[in-house]
């Protein structure tokens, strides 16, 4: 397992060191760089534990890639993660939301962290919108699949497969979760939460479109499953969508760029080393019911980022309800392959 992580334990030893000596500088103390680093831990552990969901379907989505689409998301795809969205979104939104251009975005950043909180903080419930509807497109889109073959909660998965041929049912729920959080908001909070999550469905859109327009259109193997693009595309989207919650959560311990971007891009390469262990290990194929999971776990994020517009939900209740439904989706395939283990000897005895 250590030559999965051997990258991102790394990775986080040059992150500490640099966060032991920006705190060394900025605060001179002992005292006050140990509590740098102690919010550069927490962050991090507050990414892996929002993102797990995330790695998991990354490794639905990567085991159907082309080796080298495999390669290019793991090596572009986790630069464009780590300081793509959680460098430069957060300093995006400054820029758009004050109309200011990247130097004094950053300015504002370094020397006024009060003032950049309140403008990312300000720019909540468009992003909660955004992601929400994005993320609820991609977790119905599992469930309303009519070639699904494998249901894990019966209860459940059974009568959403009788109407899982009707077009467009995913995005009629999504539009009844957005009007219906919306009636919770102020007019102008309103306005802003739909236009958003309008944008997270018609990104979701485009974002079929092209992957549809860049199937191979007579798959011959396995390995042609996914065209690479179109499914490098979904996944960053993807992964932009699930950063939302991180980012934002991380102004509840401090409103200092520098920190926020060392604290989650550790948790962003361990989620990369999380990705590839699942892949490399084909984890999603052992475990049937694994990828059940993490799409439950999806389902309950875009709900979560709804009803974080209106009343606010603790990261750490976020973060334990994935690994709760993952937990239980990987103890139920366990318990599913023990059985046929089992019954295999009767078989061949009979």
């Amino acid at each position: 397992m250590l030559k999965h992580f051997w990258g991102s334990l790394l990775f986080t030893a040059i992150c500490l060191a640099i966060g032991g000596w920006y705190g060394w500088s900025i605060s001179g103390t002992l005292e006050g760089t140990l509590s740098i680093l102690w919010i550069c831990a927490v962050l991090a552990v507050l990414e892996v534990s929002l993102s797990f969901d995330n790695a998991a379907v990354n490794a639905s989505v990567l085991k159907d890639m082309t080796p080298v689409w495999q390669q290019r998301f793991l090596t572009w795809g986790i630069a464009i993660a780590v300081f793509g969205m959680r460098i430069v979104f957060p300093l995006v939104i400054v820029m758009v939301a004050a109309s200011l251009g990247p130097v004094d975005a950053i300015r504002l950043a370094l020397n006024e962290p009060g003032e950049y909180q309140r403008i990312v903080s300000d720019a909540h419930i468009g992003l909660m919108g955004f992601g929400g509807a994005f993320l609820g497109m991609v977790g119905l889109k599992f469930f309303f699949d009519p070639d699904k073959q494998l249901n894990w909660i019966h209860a459940i998965e059974r009568p959403v497969a009788r109407v899982a041929n009707i077009e467009a049912i995913a995005i009629g729920v999504v539009l009844i979760g957005v009007w219906a959080t919306s009636t919770m908001l102020a007019p102008d909070d309103a306005l802003t939460f739909i236009t958003a999550a309008i944008g997270g469905l018609l990104t979701y859109l485009a974002v079929e479109i092209v992957n549809h327009m860049l199937e191979p259109p007579t798959p011959s193997s396995g390995d042609v499953a996914k065209a690479g693009f179109g499914a490098f595309l979904y996944l960053e989207v993807l992964d932009a969508s699930f950063s939302f919650d991180g980012v934002i959560g991380a102004f509840a311990l401090t409103n200092n760029l520098i920190i926020i971007a060392i604290g989650l891009g550790i948790g962003a390469m361990f989620v990369r080393s999380m990705t590839i262990f699942l892949v490399r290990k084909g984890t999603m194929s052992e475990y049937r019911y694994l990828e059940h999971g993490a799409f439950y776990a999806i389902l309950a994020l875009a709900v979560i980022m709804f009803v974080n517009t209106f009343y606010h939900i603790p990261e750490v209740i976020t973060g334990l309800i994935g690994a709760v439904l993952i937990g239980l989706a990987f103890w139920w395939s366990v318990r599913a392959n023990r059985a046929e283990a089992a019954i295999r000897p009767g078989e061949a005895s009979a």
